[in-house]
């Protein structure tokens, strides 16, 4: 929120300079973001009246200006304003004035000069010259009290300060200058000015009949109709520059009173022309298939879940958000109904981005606004309406449904002390909860507090310990070393560390990416086969809706804008959480109620395997050596892998890893289905597995280094051509080769070609051929290594109906 600090100081003016105001509000919870003068440095502009203007006797577009500055002589000014006549005051910058950098960053110097033959002896100033706004289609006009000769930047206080504040969310009742001034006030005791609303004189009878229907939606509803207003009439200056120091430029005379007492007080209202009102209005919640035709221009399809305002034949507003076009106030108003409701919080919250905009209406409706003050908003609008625009002012309308109820908070004492971390009396306490204004009553090292209703915010006793901390001041906080041993946690070795693993994949060439949690809904269907994702309430695009339980589908992105961007290899990695139902898992401080969130760590390979090779032959990245870099990942637990069927995956290119006979992940080429759908040059190569089982490693244990040679044995068995590689070393390992056996290596396969006669492998078999080591602590003998062979052979003869070649 952005609003000038001579505003402020109108309700509440401490005596501090404007840098420790700003440290103040920052100290006390309400964080001053910037602080900048109302306009960049300049210097040497006075008020000018223009005495004359003559057409330039050498161009059309000039005009010759005698101004007067106060000097005693006119000076004379080329100027090619299209508003510049005489009798009007304006900037006149005099020569040697600095004024502020142009785009090109350099400062503006004004000189003695001629124009088209004429001299001009200064410049006369648009109000963009002086980076005041972006108008530039004539010259800054002044009010005609300007003193002449004076200094522009007192007449116009541009030295005033614009603070911008960054309030959160529960700061509701600082979206006001006045409710910023109420904080002021209690933060530094001065005290606070609350300008008192006068009643306006009611001059004739008619209420517009309005009817709420809906309480949970409306629970507070005033207005008011004012006739014979005239629109034609100037918003004065003074509020165009307040609205203007609020980042709000100046619409219409309705529209900017509106925007001012929300700036002022807080309160949001809406001016409706009561004359394209159809009958009375009715406050309810809208309709599935009704049409809104919106003040910003978009048409919107609202539904039961979105609060309106209707009359009789249409709707004609967003509760709480923004007005219909069909009932904007114009130049041709006549009458005007002016309403401030409360709007319930839940009521609003969240329906803006349905339609994706904002409003300040919204924005302060959504996080609670006073119930209390709806006709005294009223009162305050009518009465800037009637001096600007004048008019006949009616009775109000006020209808109270159903309001909050301020629920007592306890205060103890002592839980205060205990988490603030400083000694407290109650008198202290109570001596902060008098100067927020809340209404107390004491008891024994207690106190209860009646939240007023601007403070929506207050519902536990936490809230209020937060108040004695920020009046007593967060600086004034003790420093105390912390009483708790310090230990470090230190991880068994037998399981890595997250940054040592992250590291170890990066050393095999893969770059770590960090991706949102939550994903494309379709991505859920198509990579993880997940009909029934967990689905957020209020994702921030619609494009993330779903919270994601595979890291898949990010890493293809991450590929896809790689290779958008011409990239010839990419070798990507995440490990981060995903999300599953789970109605086993309990909530606690570290889970949330029916949600497991496991971590995983999935990797993606595509291009060249390497980024150059010496013999200049490319080769591209497949799923032997993803599959080499999972088994160094895993080393020195050995893994496994069976083929899979994966929704992600290419049938018959992918397989499930397994690690002690437990499925730790999946490995395989992208399928090609999806490598269409992403318009993939060549399909990546991808991994998933549990970041649980990479973290787990066996210690090493020592073992006596045999004293003599290994002995090799070669044999060739026939088998299925259903057999798998697993199989056969699962059979050989099996064999009770009374630990003779260290090693077993597949070094051959031979198939028939074509059914090739002579040969003992028949049609639908195959040849494996391995190789056997065996080794022992003494020296090995043919009588102790035939036994252990006829024992691997006759293994896998009995498992796998193997027979010698």
């Amino acid at each position: 929120m952005q609003f000038p600090e001579s505003w402020l100081r109108e309700f509440c003016n401490p005596p501090l300079t404007s840098e420790q105001l700003a440290e103040t509000l920052t100290m006390g919870g309400f964080e001053v973001e910037e602080r900048r003068p109302a306009a960049p440095p300049f210097n040497k502009v006075v008020v000018g009246e223009i005495k004359e203007a003559v057409q330039h006797p050498n161009a059309d577009r000039l005009r010759v200006c005698q101004v007067d500055v106060g000097q005693g002589s006119l000076l004379n000014i080329v100027c090619g304003a299209p508003n510049a006549r005489v009798g009007i005051k304006v900037p006149c910058a005099l020569v040697g004035a600095e004024l502020p950098p142009g785009e090109d960053g350099a400062a503006f110097k004004i000189k003695l000069g001629k124009l088209r033959g004429v001299e001009s002896q200064g410049m006369l100033c648009s109000a963009r010259e002086l980076k005041l706004s972006e108008d530039h289609g004539g010259l800054l006009e002044l009010d005609a009290d300007a003193p002449i000769g004076g200094d522009i930047r007192q007449v116009l206080s541009l030295d005033d300060m614009l603070l911008t504040l960054k309030l959160t969310p529960n700061l509701a009742h600082g979206l006001s200058v006045y409710g910023i001034a109420r904080e002021l006030s209690a933060l530094t005791g001065a005290p606070l000015k609350t300008p008192g609303v006068p009643t306006a004189e009611v001059a004739h009878g008619v209420v517009l009949p309005v009817k709420v229907e809906a309480p949970d939606l409306c629970g507070r509803f005033s207005g008011r109709l004012i006739q014979d207003v005239d629109t034609q009439a100037k918003t004065p200056a003074w509020m165009v520059d307040r609205l203007a120091r609020c980042g709000q430029r100046s619409v219409s005379p309705l529209v900017d009173i509106s925007n001012y007492v929300m700036f002022e007080y807080g309160q949001p209202s809406h001016i409706f022309d009561a004359d394209k009102i159809h009958g009375g209005m009715t406050v309810r919640w809208g309709r599935e298939g009704e049409q809104l035709k919106l003040l910003n221009g978009n048409t919107v399809t609202v539904d039961a879940k979105v609060g309106v305002i209707a009359d009789q034949r249409e709707v004609e507003s967003l509760a709480g958000i923004m007005g219909g076009d069909a009932t904007a106030v114009s130049d041709s108003t006549h009458n005007i109904y002016v309403e401030a409701a409360f709007w319930w919080p839940e009521a609003i919250q969240g329906r803006s981005r349905r339609f994706n905009f904002s409003t300040d209406a919204g924005h302060r409706f959504e996080r609670g606004v006073d119930p209390s003050r709806t006709v005294e908003i009223i009162e305050r609008i009518t009465a800037l309406v009637q001096q600007i625009c004048g008019g006949r002012a009616g009775p109000i309308d006020d209808q109270s449904l159903k309001l909050p109820e301020a629920k007592p908070v306890t205060l103890r004492v002592a839980r205060a002390a205990k988490v603030i971390g400083m000694p407290l009396t109650q008198a202290e306490c109570s001596a902060v909860m008098r100067r927020l204004g809340f209404s107390i009553a004491e008891g024994d090292g207690t106190l209860t507090v009646t939240p007023p209703p601007h403070r929506f915010d207050l519902a536990l006793e936490e809230d209020l310990i937060e108040e004695v901390a920020r009046l007593i001041g967060y600086d004034k906080l003790p420093t105390n070393p912390p009483l708790a041993p310090i230990t470090a946690r230190v991880l068994s070795e037998s399981r890595r560390g997250r940054f040592a693993l992250r590291h170890r994949v990066a050393a095999l060439g893969y770059q770590e990416t960090i991706n949102f949690s939550f994903v494309e809904a379709d991505w859920e269907g198509d990579l993880a086969g997940n009909a029934d994702p967990i689905r957020l309430l209020n994702p921030i695009a619609s494009q993330m809706s779903v919270m994601r339980s595979s890291l898949l589908g990010s890493l293809l992105q991450v590929l896809k804008f790689n290779i958008d961007r011409k990239a010839a290899r990419v070798r990507v990695f995440e490990a981060g959480r995903v999300f599953f139902r789970d109605a086993a898992v309990s909530a606690s401080d570290t889970t949330v109620s029916g949600i497991r969130q496991p971590m995983r760590l999935s990797g993606l390979a595509w291009g060249d395997a390497e980024d150059s090779r010496w013999d200049g032959k490319p080769h591209r990245a497949d799923f032997f050596d993803v599959k080499g870099d999972i088994e160094a990942l895993l080393a020195p637990r050995a893994a496994r892998f069976e083929p899979v069927e994966h929704p992600a995956l290419h049938p018959g290119r992918a397989a499930r890893v397994l690690v002690d006979g437990q499925s730790v992940g999946v490995v395989g080429e992208l399928h090609p289905r999806w490598r269409q759908r992403w318009e993939l040059p060549s399909a990546p190569v991808l991994f998933e597995l549990d970041l649980d089982a990479l973290q787990q490693r066996d210690l090493p244990i020592a073992q006596p280094v045999p004293k003599h040679q290994a002995v090799d044995r070669d044999i060739a068995v026939v088998v299925s051509e259903s057999v798998t590689h697993a199989a056969v070393m699962d059979a050989i390992h099996a064999a009770p080769t009374q630990g003779l056996l260290q090693n077993a290596v597949l070094f051959d396969i031979y198939r028939p070609i074509g059914g090739a006669a002579g040969t003992s492998v028949a049609a639908g078999e195959k040849s494996m051929a391995v190789r056997l080591s065996f080794n022992a602590q003494h020296a090995l003998t043919d009588e102790q290594v035939e036994p252990a062979v006829r024992a691997v052979i006759d293994t896998l003869g009995q498992r796998l109906g193997a027979r010698l070649r």
